[in-house]
């Protein structure tokens, strides 16, 4: 057990450590440097370099040693990689980036959720709403309650090809809600949120799905204003 959570603390190190550019402009270090810079066993060690190239973030080459992969080779739906992104510098790319997956995932999820959700799946998606409600009062944390609705729709969807999207779908939403929120000095629009949840519960497929892409579209506005002010 001891040596199983040395392990994973040095992939948490190291994989953070690479997803930040900590390695942009400096080798990685061999398995023998890694060992005595984390005052770890060689196995541990060895451990986690075999879980980061699992995860894309190394490959290992005879006569080159281990290096760090260009983050087109990462497994961007990997947990552990999305939460380390989390840890990046604010990028306007990065979130641009997953407002595009957004608004191909989220709006399709809307429609089949209007037209599939069970008693069960309304009844997360309301609470969710219900959760940004409360938050609006100053009762709830209004990031984790507006996560809650989007991925509520998700799992109502009861497709699990969308529900395998829950992971990157709330790292899109922390990255993009901080953004929105800070940027247009207040949280989350509840009428326009409203609008998918009742459409949803009405059965009515168009207007759910429409009313997700008004949701994220209005950030993909916010994101292109700021970049054209640079």
């Amino acid at each position: 057990m001891i040596g199983r959570n040395l392990t994973y603390a040095m992939l948490d190190s190291l994989g953070k450590e690479i997803v930040t550019g900590g390695y942009n402009d400096r080798a990685f270090p061999t398995e023998a440097e890694l060992a005595r810079q984390h005052d770890v066993s060689r196995s541990v060690t060895r451990e986690a370099v075999k879980m980061l190239t699992a995860k894309g973030l190394l490959t290992a080459r005879p006569r080159k040693g281990t290096t760090v992969q260009p983050s087109s080779c990462w497994n961007l739906f990997d947990p552990d990689v999305l939460r380390w992104l989390l840890e990046r510098k604010f990028s306007l790319e990065l979130l641009r980036q997953f407002s595009d997956l957004r608004i191909a995932i989220e709006p399709a999820a809307a429609a089949l959720a209007a037209q599939a959700a069970d008693a069960d799946g309304l009844a997360a998606i309301a609470a969710g709403y219900d959760r940004m409600v409360a938050a609006e009062a100053g009762d709830d944390d209004p990031l984790e309650a507006d996560i809650a609705f989007h991925i509520a729709i998700l799992h109502a969807s009861a497709n699990p090809f969308y529900q395998q999207f829950r992971d990157v779908v709330t790292t899109a939403l922390r990255t993009s809600i901080r953004f929105t929120n800070r940027f247009k000095g207040r949280t989350a629009s509840l009428p326009q949120h409203h609008v998918v949840l009742s459409a949803i519960e009405r059965r009515d497929a168009e207007t759910a799905k429409a009313g997700m892409i008004e949701l994220i579209a209005e950030v993909m506005a916010l994101i292109a204003d700021a970049e054209r002010k640079g």
